[in-house]
């Protein structure tokens, strides 16, 4: 089989293309949690960074949470569930996600110290956890 053909076969499954959409989601979440978090750093007094980074991080985090349920709802899962009940289970995997991300970021952070390259190490860390847990547990289809 050709790499195009392998290509096209892979680009034709529903759940490479589901991740593929959420990666793009994940994306553009990502931004608005990188500038949000900048913003706050550097609002932040240097010799407070150290102790503000699990808020200033938490905050950024959960704004580019807010911006992805609402891409994710309607484009990457097209989903038809309750909205209300998606977003509080949408909500809860972004909790546990976030408790992923603090948990690494407390492991690196002594070594990357308390700027963007641990921000990066821990936001990566949610991605996995957030794409499956999501998919087959909040954005689920209905079964018939």
């Amino acid at each position: 089989m050709t790499e195009t053909g392998l290509v096209h076969r892979l680009t034709q499954r529903r759940g490479v293309r589901q991740f593929v959409k959420f990666g793009i989601v994940g994306a553009s979440g990502l931004v608005v949690n990188f500038i949000i978090f900048t913003l706050l750093q550097h609002s932040t007094p240097l010799d407070e960074q150290r102790h503000r980074f699990t808020l200033n991080y938490s905050v950024g985090f959960l704004s580019g949470g807010v911006s992805n349920y609402f891409l994710n709802r309607i484009w990457t899962f097209r989903s038809t569930g309750h909205a209300v009940v998606q977003g509080l289970q949408f909500l809860t995997v972004s909790a546990i996600a976030l408790g992923v991300g603090l948990a690494v970021s407390a492991v690196v952070k002594p070594y990357l110290g308390p700027g963007h390259r641990t921000w990066l190490v821990a936001t990566l860390a949610g991605i996995v956890v957030n794409f499956f847990v999501n998919k087959y547990w909040t954005f689920r289809p209905a079964r018939a």
